[in-house]
């Protein structure tokens, strides 16, 4: 191999020195087993590759191959014309192979040509240059595929100089190999050209200067020459052959033979059809033995790999499990186990039809129809939503987990329908007395017979798929504030940045960063108000971050700037029935604001705040004795802190200021809560 370059340099220096000088007949007898052994050697290397561009010197090899055997043909063409004589592996192949009949010999000749030249050559010469085209066509669309993975990160700079010169490799192969089946070609064309020269030739040659008959003439010469033109064209054939596996090759793990026979006999199904297609021929007037043979020989086929892919599914399924379990002893694999589903819902096995698209069920649709009724009312992004059974739990029983936290359960009774009073229902239907779970209503499991009745009676009348999906919608709008993290609050001023870049660019992070952003948001979905307005609540925060970086102060802000949102949301005439707060007590409350380095707080004595409370759950009762849902009114400086203390004896009473209230609408206070 040290040498290689020189002798390589030599061989072909010595090819076109045979077409000048005369070759020893002993010495061409070796060149031309040589030829047939290089070509043999060449055609298992084009069977054994498992992709093209492990031979890329074969374009190279065919011009080298085909300029051997024409300096050959030259060689042999002398002495067959000078001597009559052309060694003795030319006389073994005129003897011998085409068995001293000249004609018979011409024919199998002729044969041999025509398939070389109009079979494979040409299909070899068609398929290179399509694979040219096909593959400089591709070349734009692999780079940016490569540069595409570069910038992602999925690939170093040396993966993708490799992959850019692989690509240039297969086009300068391809393009090469388009070129080098010309002389495949040019070769068949080549040699029929000779055997008929040396034919013409050698019949003047003998009955003029040999003294030969016309009989002995065509006897000698024609042996000769077709003994010639079959060592020469028994090599092109191979080469032509090795051509055709090479450009028709796809890319593979392994070699030809491995792929033919992997590919061939794989369905123990197809074997069988077989066996018995050629049992019936059998039955005809065909040949019986010979299809009776192929039937059994394709049966036993087919058990045999019918029995080998068995074999194969144990192995894979064994060697499948012992991965697994060594997948799960590695270290690392304990990581996904820390990963928590934001929201989940779990339920017992008599749930799942609903949960089944296959049995009917429609609660994957539900959860689609939550995620943009979330989208719509609050302006947030639902993360999704995790279904899982468990039959840890009863049957009909499900539960809500928030963070993996359970926060709330539930029950259905399968094939019943839940029936609500609304409050101006009349009649009494028969069912199960129950508690509707989003709201906690009174509520009744009624059968199908019902249904009908209790909707002509007034009553508001819901499937199962329906309790638990509205269910779940009201843990999620009570939760939201949870569910919003800082990468949620990006992805929603990411939205907000494609039209409002400007707005963006000022306010995060000059003013204020994700986390302070995330807290006035959460401050506000925490009492119910959507979010969605998020250019108003940006360009409120742009206004007063500057100012303040308290999130309490900043979310006071962003209320009064969504108030006309705020009094749509919670009041829905122009006229509101309010508490509100007794004058002392909101200079109280003033007064007892302490201001700490986490933020301010308020800071009242236990039997005070104990009073306050009481007050604020006659006025409340009261309130609510009329039909009207309780509303309280503050001076905006107060709301905040009166709201975190109202959340001891309710998370749900709505406390709005003055400033959040719209003009148009007639404020009248029917209570007021003192100290």
């Amino acid at each position: 191999m040290k040498f290689g370059d020189i002798v390589v340099s030599l061989a072909i220096i010595a090819v076109i020195m045979i077409i000048i000088i005369p070759v020893p007949l002993p010495a061409l007898d070796i060149l031309l087993s040589l030829n047939i052994s290089l070509s043999l050697l060449i055609l298992l290397i084009a069977i054994y590759n498992k992709e093209p561009l492990q031979f890329s010197v074969f374009p190279s090899m065919l011009l080298l191959t085909t300029l051997y055997r024409l300096s050959l043909n030259i060689s042999t063409t002398r002495y067959i014309l000078s001597r009559g004589n052309a060694g003795n592996v030319i006389q073994a192949f005129g003897d011998f192979v085409i068995g001293g009949n000249a004609v018979v010999g011409f024919i199998v000749f002729l044969i041999i040509v025509i398939i070389q030249f109009m079979v494979i050559t040409k299909g070899a010469e068609r398929v290179s240059e399509v694979a040219a085209r096909f593959t400089l066509d591709a070349m734009p669309g692999k780079q940016m595929a490569i540069d595409a993975d570069l910038n992602s990160g999925l690939i170093s700079e040396t993966d993708a100089r490799e992959r850019r010169l692989r690509i240039q490799r297969e086009a300068d192969f391809y393009g090469s190999m388009d070129g080098a089946s010309k002389f495949v070609k040019g070769d068949a064309i080549a040699g029929i050209i000779i055997t008929l020269i040396n034919i013409i030739a050698g019949f003047i040659l003998g009955m003029t200067g040999g003294g030969l008959t016309f009989a002995e003439a065509m006897q000698k010469y024609t042996l000769l020459t077709v003994g010639d033109g079959l060592v020469s064209q028994i090599p092109a054939l191979l080469i032509s052959t090795a051509t055709g596996i090479v450009v028709t090759r796809a890319a593979s793990d392994s070699d030809l033979g491995n792929d033919v026979i992997r590919q061939l006999f794989n369905q123990p199904k197809i074997m069988f059809i077989i066996a018995g297609v050629l049992f019936f021929l059998g039955l005809t007037p065909l040949p019986n033995t010979p299809y009776f043979l192929l039937s059994i020989m394709f049966l036993v086929l087919g058990f045999v790999l019918h029995k080998s892919l068995k074999e194969n599914e144990i192995q894979e399924k064994e060697t499948a499990q012992d991965v697994e379990v060594e997948e799960i002893r590695k270290p690392e694999n304990v990581i996904p186990l820390l990963q928590v589903d934001p929201i989940e819902l779990e339920f017992g096995y008599g749930i799942i039809p609903l949960a089944d698209p296959n049995q009917g069920g429609d609660l994957f649709d539900r959860l689609v129809m939550i995620r943009r009724q979330c989208a719509l009312e609050l302006g947030v992004i639902v993360p999704m939503i995790r279904l899982r059974d468990n039959i840890q739990l009863e049957p009909n029983q499900y539960i809500i987990k928030i963070k993996g936290i359970e926060v709330s359960d539930g029950s259905i009774v399968f094939d019943h329908y839940l029936a609500m009073n609304p409050g101006n229902a009349e009649g009494n239907i028969v069912g199960i007395d129950t508690v509707e779970p989003a709201f906690g209503l009174a509520a009744k499991w009624i059968t199908e017979d019902e249904r009908e009745k209790a909707e002509i009676f007034g009553y508001t009348v819901v499937d199962a798929s329906s309790i638990i999906s509205t269910h779940l919608t009201e843990i999620i709008k009570k939760h939201a504030h949870e569910l919003l993290g800082r990468q949620e609050v990006k992805s929603l001023i990411d939205n907000v940045k494609e039209h409002h870049n400007a707005l963006v660019d000022e306010l995060v992070p000059k003013i204020l960063g994700l986390g302070d952003i995330q807290k006035v948001l959460a401050n506000l979905l925490r009492e119910g108000v959507s979010i969605r307005d998020m250019i108003t609540i940006l360009e409120t925060l742009a206004d007063y971050g500057p100012i303040t970086r308290d999130t309490d102060l900043l979310t006071e802000y962003v209320r009064q700037a969504l108030a006309r949102a705020i009094t749509k949301q919670f009041i829905s005439s122009k006229k509101a029935k309010v508490i509100t707060l007794d004058g002392e007590l909101e200079q109280m409350i003033m007064e007892s604001i302490q201001q700490s380095e986490h933020g301010s707080y308020l800071s009242l004595d236990p039997v005070t705040t104990q009073s306050i409370l009481n007050n604020l759950a006659q006025q409340v009762q009261k309130l609510m004795s009329v039909g009207e849902q309780p509303i309280i009114l503050t001076s905006p400086i107060v709301r905040f802190y009166f709201k975190r203390l109202t959340e001891q004896l309710s998370s749900d009473l709505i406390v709005l200021s003055y400033n959040e209230i719209d003009s148009k609408v007639e404020v009248q206070s029917i209570g007021t809560v003192g100290a």
